[in-house]
């Protein structure tokens, strides 16, 4: 594997420099011994080597990077779970990139299992091949005209009213204080991490079903999994665990801050051609930022969640919000410096109550430096919240990841169970609504 990183990642620039002070990206030499970490581990035939995992990982976000090299780390665990025969632990400071273009990053280090020549694929952007047919009649040119009016009126009204909830969050506008929301001082806490493998073919039945994307199911499942999970807190505070009761207050306000790349992503084969040939690409952080409401209640149809969900995302999609936060915030580092714009995205962050991404993965089974993998999953740390959600795709699975705070989810694993279960019922409810064939009972 060491050999593999010589010849492929440590050829990145931001993998071979270390980050100065006042100067930015100085390139080094990278010693991987010290960035290869492989512990000793007493007892490999353990009761519960999957909470061993968790326990490691979380302990790694108590101690910082070392600044005085290359910010990254690799970790080894030889110790057999049950999903893998082994664990590698990606450990990368956030100034290194955004998350997919390290993500593409990585996956430009990895072939084809079946074909180790091969990169791996990605799945394309659905495009719609039916093409509108042109019509000559008057009124298809009219009602045409009035439905491109309508939506750029709508995209103005959108990024009017996402830009100002954006600034509002900033100033005074917080999150309702629910048993799951950050309190002070929570990027200094420990964070733990607890993932879950849901069937993406489930999903994709779902988004057919519904005429949905994959990242409006998702949002539905993660909306879902929240006000069970939710219900059952409040539930407990009052002393009731009727699991049929509704203990949830109303107006819940609970968004999740999305961070979006302006900057296009380079493919995996541009990746991998800039770590082989050396060639140049820009790289870094330019992201705008998408504030994305959860409507938190008990529904009695769960397609509801999917449906709010999907008419939430469409009116995101046709906003420019996250432009008009990008120059926000580079006005605000142009004008008054790294700390100002540093204490305006921490007050962003910490007034919402989590954090969400969903990222695509490879359509076949890959090897990395000719190791199979079974699951990737993807977490987050460090930021002023109490909870992040992270889904990543993965051939036919979807590997969803929490990071949280214990001492504010105490249960991570019963949060995963509650949408787990909200994707079973969604899948169902279609099933008993008769929008799924009868071959497709889970």
């Amino acid at each position: 594997m060491k050999t593999g990183l010589t010849q492929t990642l440590i050829k990145h620039p931001r993998f071979s420099s270390k980050l100065v002070k006042d100067e930015g990206w100085i390139p080094c030499s990278v010693n991987l011994e010290e960035h290869v970490i492989v512990p000793n581990i007493d007892d490999p035939t353990m009761d519960d080597p999957d909470k061993f995992i968790e326990d490691y990982i979380s302990h790694m976000t108590t101690t910082p990077l070392n600044i005085c090299r290359p910010l990254w780390e690799l970790h080894i665990l030889n110790l057999k779970t049950s999903q893998s025969e082994a664990s590698v632990v990606f450990r990368i400071h956030h100034s290194v990139g955004d998350g997919v273009s390290l993500m593409s990053l990585l996956l430009a280090c990895t072939r084809q299992t079946s074909d180790p020549e091969k990169l791996p694929t990605l799945p394309g952007q659905n495009i719609n091949s039916s093409k509108r047919k042109s019509s000559s009649s008057p009124w298809s040119w009219i009602w045409g005209l009035l439905l491109r009016v309508w939506l750029a009126m709508s995209l103005v009204w959108n990024t009017f009213v996402d830009f100002v909830t954006y600034v509002a969050t900033i100033l005074f506008l917080k999150d309702t204080n629910t048993p799951i929301k950050g309190q002070k001082g929570s990027e200094f806490a420990v964070t733990r991490f607890v993932h879950r493998t849901l069937s993406l073919d489930d999903i994709k039945l779902i988004k057919d079903a519904m005429n949905a994307t994959v990242n409006d199911v998702l949002v539905g499942v993660t909306q879902a999994g929240f006000s069970r999970y939710l219900n059952r807190r409040y539930g407990a505070t009052h002393g009731k665990h009727d699991i049929n009761g509704n203990y949830l207050p109303k107006g819940i306000r609970l968004r999740a801050r999305i961070a979006v790349n302006l900057r296009p992503v380079k493919g995996i084969q541009d990746l991998a051609d800039l770590m082989s040939k050396g060639t140049k690409s820009k790289w870094g952080n330019l992201y705008g930022f998408i504030l994305l409401p959860f409507k938190i209640a008990l529904r009695d149809d769960p397609l509801d969640y999917v449906r709010v969900a999907k008419s939430t995302v469409d009116k995101k999609k046709n906003s420019g919000g996250i432009f008009c936060t990008y120059l926000l915030n580079k006005i605000i580092l142009k004008t008054f410096g790294i700390k100002a714009a540093a204490k305006v995205s921490h007050r962003a962050a910490f007034n919402i109550t989590t954090g969400f991404s969903n990222m695509i993965g490879p359509l076949e089974e890959i090897s990395f430096y000719g190791h199979p993998l079974s699951y990737i999953a993807v977490a987050v740390y460090g930021f002023p919240r109490a909870l992040s959600i992270q889904f990543q795709s993965y051939v036919n699975k979807m590997t969803m990841a929490l990071g949280v705070d214990p001492n504010v989810i105490p249960d991570p694993h019963q949060l995963l169970d509650d949408m787990e279960e909200s994707l079973k019922l969604i899948k169902e409810a279609l099933l008993n609504q008769g929008l799924l064939p009868p071959l497709q009972h889970p």
